[in-house]
């Protein structure tokens, strides 16, 4: 997309511009992720998990923003490559919860630092003060 060629009126909309933006990194996410065998998801669960501990699928998933259906998903796949488990909550026998292994661990650190990658790629143009300064603004509109 040649920015320059957009309408103006467009281009001073900061909705039109978020929304542009968000597939470009949505599409770079995607790209590296797949290079590195991983998926956006897999590194908002174990970030997730780590930050907060074991829990349920049902509460990891709000945490996420991701719908159950994919949560199944997701989990399953990370199970599979050993990077969380499920153990029964000793507190209620019927109930699950999803728990960060020590492979985990180091997956999130890989996946954190192909993120990483892509942020500076992404944010490319602005300096690091002003990479800080956008996240702020960001949070304060999602808030």
């Amino acid at each position: 997309m040649e920015l320059e060629e957009t309408p103006t009126r467009l281009r001073s909309k900061p909705t039109w511009l978020i929304s542009k933006a968000a597939v470009r990194a949505h599409r770079l996410i995607g790209e590296a992720m797949a290079a590195s065998g991983g998926r956006a998801y897999h590194f908002a669960i174990l970030a997730t998990l780590d930050e907060f501990g074991p829990d349920s699928q049902a509460r990891i998933g709000q945490r996420c923003g991701i719908d159950q259906s994919d949560m199944h998903t997701m989990l399953k796949e990370l199970i599979e490559q050993g990077h969380v488990a499920r153990t029964s909550d000793p507190n209620d026998r019927r109930r699950n919860l999803i728990a960060l292994t020590r492979s985990g661990r180091q997956r999130l650190t890989e996946l954190d630092t192909t993120l990483s990658g892509v942020q500076r790629d992404l944010l490319s143009a602005l300096s690091a003060t002003e990479r800080d300064h956008l996240a702020a603004l960001l949070v304060r509109v999602l808030e």
